[in-house]
């Protein structure tokens, strides 16, 4: 039984209901692979997760080339893809043979990238593929002739549009002003590391909010470097936990989504006890109590 045939005889609710993205209809909680990378699982444990996320209604999954073997997972798990699947990859790095990351942000290295997304993918085209910027931090830098003018990997990015090689273009780890830069080219999404304890990127979402643009925050629970605050440490956010019978992972992702209507969350996961937590995050609703008390959290200084 093919993934599509799994969705059409057995149709679920979108977890966390649903937004767009690219003119699409998705469910607001899709599935990050990069965590199937990054734990180093087995093809069996990778492609099963993968078709457990689809079948309990997720269609939004994130990805990269350079995440090791995450497309081929997909591949291999999904294929022939559903009509509702939408796949969305990153662009901006790559890996050299002995697997460290480089960047790669020039606009032939992005085509290349691209063609390299599809190839694994099996796909004759790209759903979304997000521009992963390098001028700040978190993660590499650009420097000498990896720092490129964001106008010039916009015009490549939408020649592939035009092409059809990619269906929509995002963008990823960027300010505000690179993305009102960008506004013009067309922008279905934002990919920025974004959390209730970090707000740094909130005048990127609220360029989002005026421009009705998805967003998509990265390590959403805080827990993507070492020595940093977590949510799931957080003393209000574990005693709302307690008061709802949840989990502190699941208030901090349901604050995220009643935050903006057009948030997107792609938690990954190799475990479906997990995969479950996460999906039920979506039907969590916050009192306005809580909401206050969590709206007034920030990152220590």
């Amino acid at each position: 039984m093919t993934a599509a045939d799994q969705r059409t005889n057995s149709p679920t609710p979108a977890p966390g209901g649903t937004a767009q993205l690219a003119g699409r209809t998705v469910a607001r909680i899709g599935f990050g692979a990069m965590q199937l990378e990054q734990r180093a699982v087995g093809p069996d444990t990778a492609l099963a997760i993968l078709r457990l996320a689809v079948r309990e209604g997720i269609n939004h999954i994130d990805t990269a080339h350079f995440y090791g073997p995450c497309n081929t997972f997909i591949h291999d798990a999904l294929a022939p893809y559903p009509d509702d699947l939408v796949l969305v990859s990153k662009v901006g790095a790559d890996r050299e043979a002995d697997g460290k990351l480089v960047p790669a942000q020039r606009p032939e290295q992005l085509r290349a990238q691209i063609e390299a997304n599809l190839a694994t993918l099996g796909a004759g085209h790209v759903g979304v593929v997000n521009l992963r910027r390098l001028d700040a931090q978190p993660g590499l830098i650009a420097e000498g002739d990896q720092r490129v003018d964001l106008n010039s990997q916009l015009a490549e990015l939408t020649a592939l549009r035009d092409a059809g090689k990619i269906g929509a273009i995002g963008l990823s780890n960027v300010s505000a002003n690179q993305l009102r830069q960008a506004l013009p080219a067309g922008i279905a999404c934002v990919q920025n590391l974004y959390s209730i304890l970090d707000r740094s990127a909130e005048p990127v979402l609220e360029l989002c909010r005026e421009h009705g643009i998805a967003w998509v925050p990265f390590f959403p629970l805080g827990s993507g470097f070492p020595n940093r605050p977590k949510a799931t440490d957080n003393p209000t956010v574990v005693s709302i936990a307690k008061e709802l019978g949840a989990t502190p992972a699941q208030v901090a992702l349901a604050w995220l989504l009643a935050h903006y209507d057009n948030t997107l969350l792609i938690p990954g996961t190799s475990d479906p006890a997990h995969l479950a937590e996460n999906i039920a995050a979506g039907s969590l609703r916050l009192s306005r109590a809580s909401v206050t008390a969590l709206d007034q959290l920030t990152t220590p200084d």
